[in-house]
């Protein structure tokens, strides 16, 4: 099997970058048991999901988010 360098791939069109980085999205994504989360991130995503039960229309929507990145309003520096 060839190896291909960091340097390599990214000299390669953007186009064929994008199609390498959704093939390996793809073979992570087939392997989602080989992902280890750390009790403390599970312990955050439990109370999150948890907040997020109790008082659903907290936070903002999909919309109004993409609407503020969009505008740069959420930049921080």
């Amino acid at each position: 099997m060839s190896q291909i360098s960091v340097a390599d791939i990214l000299e390669l069109p953007l186009q064929e970058r994008i199609q390498l980085v959704e093939v390996i999205w793809e073979n992570i994504a087939a392997f989602p048991d080989a992902m280890q989360v750390s009790p403390v991130l599970k312990t955050e995503l439990e109370a999150r999901l948890a907040d997020f039960e109790r008082n659903p229309e907290a936070g903002y929507s999909w919309d109004q988010v993409k609407a503020h990145v969009r505008s740069g309003s959420w930049r921080t520096a």
